[in-house]
């Protein structure tokens, strides 16, 4: 039932469940372990260059099949479904990490390529859900608790596994390295553990009419080439999506890189990952105030203001030479980086179509995970031509003034006429 708290409640726990997958491997673990473990023996401009691939090709798969995907879930039926394939499949390989040895870079290329697939495809199916758990009013405070209480589990869940590896005899792990394997291990169980509330207190939205799965795939495609259609006729949600596209693709990259970039200038690894937790917990309540800092000036003005403020972190990022420069912008990402995601999603929601969440949002996470194709391979590409990782740090920025030029352009009260014209369309 939609605005029921139990399943708003389960909706937004998913988000407990996968978001330790996003702290303790990919912003945390992964890219420390990467670097002094599986890729030993290169050189640090080397390594950022191949994590930078390594997130690229992840996204470059999910972006390949997200449209394709949210049309066969909307035609299916499969929007559960799908979501929990892709959410054990990436547990599955996160778990496999365990057994990767050192020097094996290209074995841990593989199984993180194939994890963040599984993760990365499930958020696909998970924001399509969230039109049918709230009503409008309760959208922007639904997905606000989605990702408030991501970064409160991921947060838990990280501290234990950072205790681990900071005093592994209190726990009778003999090194770090074994502490950060069996970190691994610990974010498949939890991920699949907390993955159950939504497989049970949140329905499957209904349809009018579901076919078959191999009738669904081709008229995924079919519908695929429809929906590009669709979002040129509606051209505000064109543009919002261009936007998006452009000043997520550098939160994502300070997400996923901001700890390669930090080793790589000299910062010992106990510090990094204490930055870490910080983002993790200011996060969390920051992310509900956001939401209300959103109420009081505009959405969109809110999200003008993150991006302002993240333009701000990849310069100041460029001067930084002491830890507690790193803590001070650590702490700065966590004030926006929850807000910036979640209220870019309830935006989107605003604009779109309900009955055909699934495909829409295959468009949302297509032009994501296209984006974060770009800005690895940006900041991995300058990092290794120029030899400065601060060069490749500072680059980012030009995604954030793109994307915040664009923004400016989107006209939120003339994308809500399009879309009640589209739906008279489509009851007709």
């Amino acid at each position: 039932m939609k605005d029921s708290n139990r399943s708003i409640w389960s909706w937004a726990f998913y988000d407990w469940a996968n978001s330790a997958f996003a702290t303790t491997v990919m912003a945390g673990f992964f890219p420390v372990f990467f670097k002094s473990y599986w890729s030993l023996g290169t050189s640090v401009q080397q390594s950022t260059f191949y994590l930078g691939l390594a997130n690229s090709a992840a996204s470059i798969l999910v972006a390949a099949s997200a449209p394709i995907l949210g049309a066969i879930a909307d035609r299916g039926g499969l929007k559960k479904g799908l979501l929990i394939f892709f959410a054990y499949l990436g547990c599955i390989m996160t778990g496999g990490l365990w057994f990767i040895q050192s020097g094996q870079w290209v074995m841990a290329v593989i199984f993180y390529i194939t994890a963040t697939v599984g993760f990365s495809g499930a958020n696909i199916f998970y924001d399509s859900l969230l039109p049918s758990v709230a009503s409008a009013k309760k959208i922007d405070f639904t997905s606000s608790l989605g990702f408030g209480l991501g970064y409160i589990g991921g947060g838990l869940l990280f501290l234990v596994n950072v205790v681990m590896y900071l005093k592994p005899e209190l726990f009778g792990i003999p090194d770090g390295a074994v502490a950060i394997r069996i970190a691994f291990i610990s974010v498949a169980i939890w991920w699949a553990l907390f993955s159950i509330p939504i497989m049970l207190f949140v329905e499957e939205p209904e349809l009018q009419e579901t076919v078959p799965l191999r009738h669904a795939v081709s008229a995924g495609f079919i519908q695929l080439r429809q929906t590009f259609r669709k979002v040129r006729h509606l051209k505000v949600v064109g543009m919002f999506l261009i936007a998006y596209w452009l000043y997520i693709d550098g939160v994502d990259t300070i997400i996923r890189m901001a700890v390669d970039y930090g080793s790589s200038i000299g910062f010992p690894a106990e510090s990094l990952i204490t930055a870490l937790l910080l983002v993790q917990f200011i996060a969390f309540p920051a992310t509900l105030l956001f939401n209300l800092f959103g109420k009081r000036i505009g959405v969109k003005q809110a999200l003008l203001t993150a991006i302002a403020a993240y333009t701000g972190i990849a310069v100041l990022g460029y001067f930084m030479v002491s830890t507690w420069h790193f803590y001070a912008l650590a702490s700065a990402i966590g004030l926006f980086q929850g807000g910036i995601q979640a209220l870019s999603r309830s935006f989107y929601t605003r604009l779109i179509p309900e009955a055909q969440a699934a495909e829409f949002f295959g468009f949302f996470n297509l032009l994501g995970k296209f984006a974060a194709v770009i800005g690895p391979v940006l900041m991995g590409t300058i990092t290794v031509i120029s030899g400065s990782n601060r060069l490749g740090i500072l680059s980012i920025t030009i995604l954030f003034i793109a994307g915040a030029l664009v923004l400016t352009r989107v006209d939120e009260q003339e994308g809500k006429r399009n879309l009640v014209a589209y739906e008279r369309e489509l009851d007709l």
